[in-house]
């Protein structure tokens, strides 16, 4: 944008940069983002979706009360929020929620192998906004743009891998 002055109206990435830092910047600048998560893709194939049913982002969250549903059908409370911040210096908001009496449920080798009960932390802003990008890549202009980018930006990696024996590429040594 700084070199040629033109700001795109959207942008298509693949799952590596699925992140709530990028969501955000891209949303600043107006930008939308056709940028898939890292469970996109596991999430379409109905296999690899039901693979682990215990997964954090399977469990039902009812927003109103403010408290997740555990495997077996009882609460997990929220035992608190705290920051947290990534290697790239993005701050988040992260919520710790806990079950009881995973002792005595049938559930618990499946749902978890920690000695007390099961603590998960989910971060509502990153899930929020990947419910967003969800639906935007299942719309038919969604699905088109993510096929569009196979022909686009596949084909170079592969000229470079290949035609240049580029193996490793580090963003870092491209920017001396």
């Amino acid at each position: 944008m700084k070199q040629t002055k033109i700001k795109p109206n959207n942008v298509t990435a693949d799952a590596g940069y699925g992140s709530e830092q990028n969501y955000e910047w891209l949303a600043s600048k107006k930008i939308t983002a056709d940028v898939k998560h890292q469970n996109f893709d596991r999430d379409q194939h109905k296999r690899t979706r039901n693979k682990n049913p215990y997964r954090v982002d399977k469990l039902a969250y009812n927003e109103a009360k403010d408290h997740y549903i555990c495997p077996s059908g009882k609460r997990m409370k929220s035992i608190g929020s705290y920051r947290s911040t990534t290697s790239t210096g993005f701050e988040q908001i992260l919520t710790c929620y806990q079950a009881s009496k995973c002792k005595c449920c049938p559930l618990k080798e499946q749902c978890h192998q920690g000695k007390g009960n099961r603590v998960i932390t989910t971060n509502h802003h990153l899930n929020y906004l990947r419910n967003k990008v969800d639906k935007r890549l299942k719309t038919s202009r969604g699905i088109a743009k993510r096929k569009q980018r196979c022909y686009d930006v596949e084909p170079v990696f592969g000229n470079i891998k290949h035609n240049h024996h580029f193996k490793r590429l580090c963003y870092e040594a491209l920017k001396k």
